[in-house]
């Protein structure tokens, strides 16, 4: 079956005016105007005008198995289910453990991937969680990037966390090394994806490996960035360097008390700043348990991630001055590009048929696609 979409506005991100867009076996087999189909093929036609299209959605950090529970059992979060990815636009996202890496295990998260695969979801992991040393699915974190599909990398490695395993300079600048050349073998990003806390290091431990090892920037992805105003000094700086930033999505304005910054208002700042746009990602934190502490580290309140908060906040973003292109940017093609999705995060001949009509006067999501099918 092939889907022609007619007329729409295509936002790539950058904007490339009206025009058609024929998919076929799950990719855009061609873009343009004009296009003559034989009557005997097997076509639908979807009436784009009036409308965005605009790439299919993809969140670097999901916590599809759940998280938490750091005030205890009860303040377990629940799993992720790929229809709620689906309705909020997200078409690819890679999944993590977080805080517990003993009741939920890597296998877990690579059945629940392949769960959300099955159910139209391009869902990749990352091997290892917050704490070393790393839990693998093979025993060892190159065999997994190199020998499962679904591994992009490891992560997600807290630093300058007290809930950390307080990792030395050497031990992480081993394991990204070991993630970076089993990428390099598997052709895959390798990446080391990093959960940054409320700690007074913030970005100290990049910092050493940037400037202490040969190991390229590009391999060390910091997220929650937004988080506390010393760790968003810093990433400033980080962003200007080169350096990758991902700010989280899922925050509540409610309890922005400490300094959190939401994450369009992290991105104005940002921009204004001078770091690069294609330096910048947003990522929802899906279901991970969100805890805020006292000053004596109690717990004194747990909330969820929300995968719809990803394209939430991307709106916001537009609303608040930014350029659809950079907005979109942000949620697509940025962090595809850290990820090492070449397929993902764009319209073009070739790229997968991850799409979404929006309609253009709230940016509301009115239809997905995902490997070439409506899903939503």
């Amino acid at each position: 079956m092939l889907t022609l979409i007619e007329g729409a506005e295509i936002h790539s991100p950058a904007p490339l005016g009206q025009q058609d867009l024929l998919v076929a076996d799950g990719r855009i087999a061609w873009l343009g105007k004009g296009l003559t189909v034989p009557p005997d093929w097997p076509l639908v036609r979807v009436d784009g005008r009036g409308r965005y299209l605009v790439p299919g959605l993809v969140d670097p950090l999901a916590h599809i198995t759940g998280g938490g529970g750091e005030g205890g059992f009860a303040f377990r979060t629940p799993e992720l289910a790929a229809g709620e990815a689906l309705k909020a636009g997200v078409t690819t996202l890679v999944a993590a453990l977080g805080t517990d890496s003993l009741t939920r295990t890597p296998a877990q998260v690579l059945g629940k991937v392949r769960e959300f695969r099955a159910a139209g979801v391009s869902a990749y992991m990352y091997t290892g969680s917050y704490h070393l040393p790393v839990k693998t699915l093979t025993g060892r974190v190159e065999s997994d990037i190199m020998l499962i599909p679904e591994v992009l990398g490891v992560g997600e490695l807290a630093i300058s966390d007290h809930r950390s395993s307080a990792p030395s300079h050497d031990e992480l600048a081993r394991l990204v090394s070991e993630a970076r050349v089993a990428g390099l073998l598997a052709g895959k990003s390798g990446v080391s994806f990093f959960h940054v806390g409320d700690g007074r290091g913030a970005l100290a431990p990049l910092r050493a490996l940037r400037d202490g090892t040969d190991i390229p920037l590009r391999q060390l992805y910091p997220t929650h960035c937004n988080r506390n105003p010393w760790l968003f000094a810093e990433a400033i700086d980080w962003g200007r360097a080169g350096g990758w930033i991902d700010l989280t999505t899922s925050s509540f304005r409610e309890l922005l008390d400490d300094g959190e910054q939401l994450a369009a208002e992290a991105l104005v700042a940002l921009l204004a700043t001078g770091v690069p746009a294609d330096r910048i990602s947003f990522s929802s934190d899906a279901n991970a348990s969100l805890p805020r502490f006292d000053g004596e580290g109690h717990l004194v309140e747990m909330r969820c991630g929300q995968i719809a908060s990803l394209w939430q906040e991307c709106v916001r973003a537009c609303a608040l001055g930014v350029s659809l292109e950079v907005a979109l940017g942000v949620v697509t093609a940025n962090p595809a590009r850290a990820l090492g999705l070449a397929g993902k995060g764009g319209i073009g001949v070739g790229q997968d048929a991850d799409l979404l009509l929006i309609a253009p006067e709230h940016l509301a999501i009115e239809r997905v696609m995902s490997g070439g099918r409506w899903r939503v």
